[in-house]
């Protein structure tokens, strides 16, 4: 018998776990979508502290492994693509187990757009002004505080994201292997700039059960359907998820797609114009001649001030030799204000760290 409904969801909350079990759940509930055995689904989780790489990520080039292990840390590899992040009990996931029909498309973009423009709405509820803001974040007043993705395994779809409820930016960057200016006193009270936390917008934490009801409404809402409570998953996803955890929960797992840091060196870059003095730390895949990342700090003056992350992010994982054409593209789409800086300065600074050593890491205290 078909276990959808055209009119009824799944809606079900399976608390806080620890990183091998929730991607488990994951996959089985993903493989189970897949296989017409689970109904159109939310899900509500969360993790125990985490870090998680994406699939085709190597952990010892994304993550402090030290840092991670002295503070209590599980690493552990998502079923998914993109990149690293820090999870832990003051996030809140959602997830949606939907095929392409019910959500009438087949293109990512399209997809992101009407779920995050729904959860949005669903956040907004709790007395903030959350808005989507493409490809894949929602925002309050400019700050992020949620991120998304997905992925399809046939005509199933996964879409995740979490919510920030009172998250520690300053961890999240000790995690993730990123130069160490980068988690000075002012590159972090930067970045806590750029992040917004539901305790410190509304002045306390929501309850999750607030949470949840909101979201759950606003999905319902957009899809034109009513949720039903489960308390626990049918007997052919727990077979999945035992399944998944015997393989998921392992060294093998998670290392499967490791390489040393030696491969993906860090390099740095001075270069002063007549707008400041900029910086810019590149980790670098020598072999397949690919920027991965770029990190750009200095004193300039540009707005809005998010400009910079952007651009950071429309760098990443690209062609060495298409940098200067991808940062043009950039400020051709994004109108910026800048005090004596121009594009090409940004491709000198990174081109200077690209002609450099490599740089010596260390492990960050804290």
């Amino acid at each position: 018998m078909n276990a959808r409904s055209a009119a009824v969801w799944r809606v079900i909350d399976t608390g806080l776990r620890s990183p091998a079990e929730n991607i488990s759940l994951n996959r089985a509930l993903l493989e189970s979508h897949q296989a017409r055995h689970s109904p159109h689904t939310l899900r509500f989780l969360r993790f125990t502290p985490a870090a998680l790489v994406g699939f085709h990520q190597s952990v010892r080039q994304e993550l402090r492994e030290d840092y991670c292990r002295q503070n209590g840390i599980a690493v552990q590899r998502r079923i998914t693509g993109g990149g690293a992040i820090y999870f832990d009990e003051t996030q809140i996931g959602w997830e949606l187990y939907l095929d392409k029909r019910a959500v009438g498309s087949a293109d990512m973009q399209s997809i992101a757009g009407r779920i995050c423009e729904a959860a949005a709405r669903g956040i907004s509820r709790l007395g903030v002004d959350a808005r989507f803001r493409p490809r894949n974040d929602i925002e309050v007043g400019g700050r992020k505080v949620s991120g998304t993705g997905g992925a399809f395994d046939g005509d199933s779809l996964l879409y995740q994201g979490t919510l920030l409820i009172d998250f520690d930016v300053e961890r999240m960057l000790r995690v993730l292997r990123i130069p160490a200016e980068k988690l000075s006193d002012k590159a972090v009270r930067s970045a806590r700039e750029r992040v917004a936390n539901l305790k410190e917008l509304l002045g306390n934490a929501p309850p999750l059960d607030e949470v949840q009801r909101c979201m759950v409404d606003a999905f319902a809402e957009e899809f034109g359907i009513s949720f039903e409570p489960a308390a626990e998953l049918s007997a052919c996803e727990q077979e999945k998820y035992l399944e998944a955890l015997a393989e998921i929960d392992t060294p093998e797992w998670v290392y499967q797609h490791d390489r040393p840091v030696s491969e993906l060196p860090i390099r740095e870059g001075i270069y002063r114009c007549r707008g400041g003095l900029l910086r810019a730390s590149v980790r670098i895949d020598v072999g397949r001649g690919r920027i991965k990342e770029v990190w750009l700090t200095g004193d300039f003056f540009v707005s809005p001030r998010r400009m910079v992350p952007d651009l950071e992010a429309a760098l990443r994982d690209i062609p060495v030799a298409q940098l200067p054409e991808r940062v043009s593209a950039f400020f051709a789409r994004h109108p910026v204000e800048m005090l004596s800086l121009d594009p090409e300065d940004f491709t000198a600074v990174i081109t200077s760290a690209l002609d450099t050593e490599p740089v010596a890491e260390t492990t960050p205290a804290g």
